[in-house]
């Protein structure tokens, strides 16, 4: 009796704890994507919500307080993905500790490196990181334009017609 006693409370428990989500196995950064991309297309905000970063979150909350709108109409807004993309393609899925990237073909047929992070044991979409890095890349085209001008070099011109006398 007492076998069957423990062995029911030991399924119990199992049962408990896949229901919260104890039992199932971590998402990698990929599978996150992916899990993303499904619920833009089925236009789920919560589950897409679930699956940005807390800086993300932080971000959406700030912009939608300045354009006076919901962070719900932000998420839906600013998806990663034009709204006609059908099709999505990945690769390169790099860990390196708490922080992650995968890169993913934009609507324009061009790779872009997405960032994550790893937040409360789970892999987050990192759209922060995201800004963050092309506004550095801005910066660093910003310096080299700069540098270009301050050291006098010309930009190349396409040629001119010249005059006839």
């Amino acid at each position: 009796m007492r076998f069957l006693c423990v062995t029911a409370l030991l399924f119990l428990l199992a049962i408990g704890l896949a229901a919260c989500g104890g039992g199932g196995r971590e998402l990698s950064p990929t599978d996150t994507f992916k899990e993303y991309v499904k619920a833009m297309k089925k236009k789920d905000t919560t589950s897409m919500k679930l699956l940005l970063s807390a800086a993300t979150m932080k971000m959406h909350e700030q912009e939608a307080k300045a354009q006076n709108t919901t962070v719900d109409d932000i998420v839906k807004r600013e998806t990663l993905l034009a709204p006609g993309q059908t099709t999505v393609e990945y690769r390169n899925e790099v860990i390196n500790g708490d922080k992650a990237t995968i890169q993913f073909k934009n609507s324009y047929g061009s790779w872009e490196t997405l960032p994550f992070v790893h937040e409360d044991s789970q892999w987050k979409i990192d759209k922060a990181g995201y800004a963050d890095q092309m506004m550095k890349q801005m910066d660093e085209s910003n310096r080299k334009l700069d540098d270009m001008i301050n050291s006098g070099s010309s930009m190349p011109m396409p040629d001119s017609p010249t005059p006839n006398p």
